[in-house]
């Protein structure tokens, strides 16, 4: 029996509150209210004006009924990593930040973690697409994953860049609007040195890199837990608190 993808919908009607709340042992690099107040503005003055995507987020100390929510995790090696899946217990958008996996990478957290805020906002059940320069191509929604290597500061806190949907309205000319906040995007489905997108083509999806450079630096990142291993399963599973307690006991 072949396998059907299940699909995910979420009430974009209403601004949805975001719970924030660390489970890393590795230190963040940046205050924890401090970065939640930043990314609030990130929000409020650059997402949500360009998107339509408003949201409060709010520290807590763990999933908080009714919300969304963004956690901060080690990496996917973590005890009870792994139980948090794609998805809160009330079935909400969730996002993880694995804070490990990202210093090793030389990366800075509040940057992946505005990067995985804007793409939740934008694409909240993973599953958008559209179609491109290639049409035998179709291609993710994906809004930081093609700029991910440039940032701007938000109440002094690095944040990602992101495209605008103009990025992926294959009619404009080269130059003719804006298609990112930074400005670097020339033309729809550009992407830079440092960025990659996210494609479904022969009925498989893959990547294609901005660089060689980032093609390789891609190839030695873990991936686990992350949107695109969740967007190729075609599957969003629901976090279980019990899972992740017993996870967290055993050690594994």
């Amino acid at each position: 029996m072949s396998r059907k993808p299940t699909f995910g919908a979420f009430n974009q009607g209403g601004v949805p509150t975001i719970a924030c709340f660390n489970k890393a042992t590795t230190p963040l690099g940046v205050d924890l209210g401090a970065l939640i107040a930043a990314m609030q503005v990130f929000v409020d003055r650059h997402i949500a004006p360009v998107w339509g995507t408003p949201a409060r987020l709010v520290r807590s100390k763990g999933f908080v009924k009714g919300a969304w929510a963004m956690v901060f995790l080690d990496d996917a090696d973590q005890p009870g990593a792994l139980a948090y899946h794609d998805l809160t217990p009330d079935g909400l958008p969730q996002s993880k930040v694995f804070v490990k996996t990202t210093i090793e990478n030389h990366d800075l957290v509040s940057v992946s973690e505005s990067h995985e805020l804007v793409e939740m906002l934008v694409d909240p059940a993973i599953n958008m697409m559209t179609t491109g320069p290639d049409p035998r191509t179709i291609y993710a929604y994906e809004s930081a994953d093609p700029v991910e290597a440039l940032s701007f500061r938000v109440n002094g806190i690095p944040m990602s860049d992101f495209v605008y949907p103009s990025y992926f309205e294959d009619f404009h000319k080269a130059g003719s609007v804006q298609f990112d906040r930074l400005k670097k995007i020339r033309r729809p489905f550009q992407i830079l040195a440092g960025g990659y997108q996210i494609i479904f083509k022969n009925g498989t999806w893959s990547q294609v890199f901005g660089s060689a450079a980032k093609k390789r630096r891609f190839a030695r990142e873990d991936r686990r837990g992350h949107r695109s291993e969740q967007r190729a399963t075609r599957r969003l599973r629901r976090a279980s608190t019990r899972d992740i307690a017993g996870a967290v006991r055993r050690g594994r």
